[in-house]
Order: structure tokens, then sequence, then C-alpha cells
């Protein structure tokens, strides 16, 4: 199996797989949302990790909150410009024009 193949016998890249980046950051924020509630009613979990769960916890939901604007970002951007409407009107939805 050679390491190298020339740019002329290499075969094109497969197209990228869609995927719902939303929904998999939406997931991690409830696993989080679950744990900080479970560090936050059982008494020996805050006892035995001296605030680093809750701190854990805290830190997962904050970077999740972040990644989530990241992901709606990332895919404003990729949408096509007729679905994103007019630049800086936050809708989606493309603009109408009153009637003459």
């Amino acid at each position: 199996m050679p390491l190298y193949l020339p740019p002329s016998r290499a075969k094109p890249p497969p197209p990228p797989l869609r995927t719902d980046d939303r929904r998999a950051v939406l997931v991690g924020l409830a696993v989080w949302g679950v744990l900080l509630v479970v560090a936050l009613v059982v008494p020996e979990v805050r006892a035995t990790g001296e605030g680093r769960w809750l701190g854990s916890c805290t830190a997962g939901i904050v970077l999740g909150l972040v990644g989530l604007g990241y992901v709606h970002r990332r895919e404003r951007r990729a949408a096509p410009r007729h679905q994103r409407g007019p630049a800086g009107s936050g809708d989606p939805r493309p603009h109408e024009h009153p009637g003459p």
C-alpha cells in the first residue's frame, strides 16, 4: 500500500456528511444539567468532590452554551443567501418586498 499517490491517481474526497450538530450539543447540555442536579441533591457527591463536581458541571453547561452559539452562527453562515433574509435582520425567511 503506497503512502503517497500522485494527484492524477488520487480519488476525489467523499462529500461531507450532513450531521445535526445542534442536537449533539443539546444532548451534552442535558447530560451536564442532570449531573449538576445530582451533584446538588446528593450530599455525598458534594462532600467527596470538594466542589469539583459543581464546578465541572457548571463549566460543561457554560461551554455547551458557547458551543450552541457557535453551531448556530456556523449554520447561519453556511445557509444560502436567499434563505438567510436581508443582512442584519435576524429573520431567516426571505425578505418580501411590498407590492406596487
